[in-house]
């Protein structure tokens, strides 16, 4: 039984910051992607940040330079570190893994599983 579950949501100041970081229970693979999606106001969920067993990682326009995603330590899987935050990043962060994939350079993995999700508010 695979488990995700997001952390470290908050409101915060337009141009702040945020750590969001990720633990997994029962998820591995020798080839896996993990990632970040978000769900903003009136949006569809998109992808926000991906990477790949193979230090692969991919990063939506949105998120370039903005945000960095990374690998964490012991049960934190996958962290998100959002800086710069403007009130359009204003929504919930899910953290989400696949078995058997790796990031390129089109379409966002599909993933089979996710978390609950965190808030983020940026005002």
């Amino acid at each position: 039984h695979v488990q995700l579950v997001e952390s470290g949501g908050d409101t915060v100041e337009v141009g702040g910051s945020l750590r969001l970081s990720c633990t997994s229970r029962g998820f591995w693979y020798r080839s896996a992607c993990m990632g970040w999606f978000r769900q903003t106001p009136g949006k569809e969920r998109e992808g926000v940040a991906a990477i790949d067993n193979d230090g692969g990682i991919k990063y939506s326009e949105f998120a370039k330079g903005r945000f960095t995603v990374s690998k964490g330590g012991g049960r934190t899987a996958l962290i998100l570190q959002l800086d710069r935050l403007k009130p359009e990043d204003t929504g919930t962060y899910f953290c989400a893994a696949e078995g058997g994939c790796f990031v390129h350079s089109g379409d966002f993995f599909i993933p089979s599983y996710w978390g609950q999700g965190t808030q983020v508010t940026v005002s």
